[in-house]
């Protein structure tokens, strides 16, 4: 008898540099990554440059759904989110005051380099 072995799920990262409220990159980003998700891939995203705004707490938009809740959702299914340290600091993001939604961890591009390398697919949305 012939035992099936599961093979490992599948790792979509991807790598988000345009902010919220500017473009629709942060809104793709999102819903090709639930829709990953739903298909039980393993998903990375990576925030760079303005993309680092995205997961700030305190946002408000009046006219814009809020792209920090719509991450957070992304967390709450499985989703690892990274903000580039260097972005983020440069952006008024200090580490120490714990700038983001629970969950979203402030790391290196290294962290990136490590997740490409493992990925079956890479999407690149923004400039």
């Amino acid at each position: 008898m012939h035992i099936m072995e599961e093979s490992p799920p599948k790792m979509l990262t991807i790598l988000l540099t345009e902010g919220p409220y500017r473009s629709q990159y942060a809104d793709m980003a999102y819903e090709i990554a639930k829709s990953a998700l739903n298909n039980n891939y393993r998903v990375n995203l990576f925030l760079y440059m303005d993309a680092t705004h995205i997961p700030t707490k305190e946002q408000n938009p009046n006219s814009f759904p809020n792209v920090a809740h719509k991450f957070r959702i992304l967390l709450e299914k499985g989703a690892n989110i990274k903000a580039c340290v260097r972005c983020s600091t440069a952006r008024g993001h200090s580490c120490t005051q714990d700038p983001y939604i629970k969950g979203v961890e402030i790391k290196t591009v290294y962290e990136l380099a490590a997740w490409i390398g493992k990925s079956d697919q890479v999407i690149n949305l923004g400039g």
